[in-house]
């Protein structure tokens, strides 16, 4: 029986979605205010993505993020929710090395960011060993396959992944294994719709679609590019709900010409004194001017 929107939601709650044919809906978050927006909105999963590296810090990539920033936003983030699932993205190099330096990494989202459990790319044989260290250290674990950000370099580029046989099998069985290592759910990233389905038939854990079809279990995106604050190249799967660069940069505009024009602040953002101290200010100023002399 699937949970009441006032319940938080598990692993468990997530798998009744699924197996329900009810859509998981996650959206990624990086501060306080807008996840408390996502979360009284209902979203079932909020994730603190490294794509904030990109989308609030302004680099070229997710690569130079760090676990301290993210530890910083996730720590917000968790704040604000009172229902939604919070997963951390671990960034790039910090799960990369040692198992154990992978393992302290991710137990830092949960005692220090009060995340419900973690993100990382890839299937490789050492990602899949990682999965099972983390599950038996009670960390939930959410995969990523298809096209996996950190890669950028070695990919060449955010591509759209699993277009050939032989790319295509690997990204399925990249799944099936991350499925097997105990992962609660697997994000599909930038695949074809076709083979997004079949993936998500086979699997009994879900899948988590952005840019790869409607079958997918969920979906998620992130929220600056949904809200339209995302400027520059945008992939062809993001659909704007708003334009909220629009919107911004209008109010700011107004704000700059009332400011310039002396219209702002008029007497109602004002603060006074009341009538029976009305020459304190004046008082005031001999006194201070008077001692400067």
């Amino acid at each position: 029986m699937v949970q009441t929107s006032a319940e938080r939601v598990t692993v468990c709650y997530l798998n009744e979605l699924k197996k329900s044919g009810q859509k998981i809906t996650a959206l990624t978050a990086y501060d306080f205010p807008t996840a408390r927006i996502l979360d009284e909105c209902g979203v079932d999963i909020i994730l603190v993505g490294d794509s904030l590296g990109m989308v609030v810090l302004g680099y070229e990539n997710t690569l130079p993020v760090t676990m301290e920033e993210m530890i910083h936003h996730t720590r917000a983030v968790s704040r604000a929710r009172k229902r939604a699932m919070v997963i951390g993205d671990m960034p790039y190099l910090s799960f990369h090395l040692s198992l154990q330096d992978s393992i302290r990494n991710a137990a830092r989202f949960i005692k220090e960011g009060g995340a419900d459990g973690v993100k990382l790319e890839g299937a490789s044989p050492t990602r899949l060993q990682l999965v099972e260290a983390l599950v038996e250290a009670e960390i939930p674990v959410m995969g990523h396959v298809g096209l996996t950000p950190q890669s950028v370099q070695k990919i060449g580029g955010f591509k759209v992944q699993g277009t050939d046989e032989e790319k295509a099998e690997a990204i399925f069985r990249g799944a099936l294994a991350l499925e097997k290592a105990g992962a609660f759910a697997v994000v599909l990233e930038s695949i074809p719709a076709e083979l997004a389905r079949e993936i998500t038939a086979s699997l009994k854990i879900p899948t988590i679609g952005i840019g790869a079809g409607p079958d997918c279990d969920g979906q998620i995106l992130v929220i600056n590019d949904l809200l339209g604050l995302t400027s520059g190249y945008l992939p062809r799967f993001v659909k704007k709900y708003a334009e909220l660069d629009r919107l911004i940069s209008g109010a700011v505009t107004e704000y700059l010409n009332e400011v310039r024009e002396g219209c702002y602040p008029e007497d109602q953002h004002c603060y006074h004194l009341k009538s029976e101290k009305s020459g304190l200010a004046k008082r005031v100023r001999q006194k201070v001017l008077g001692k400067r002399k």
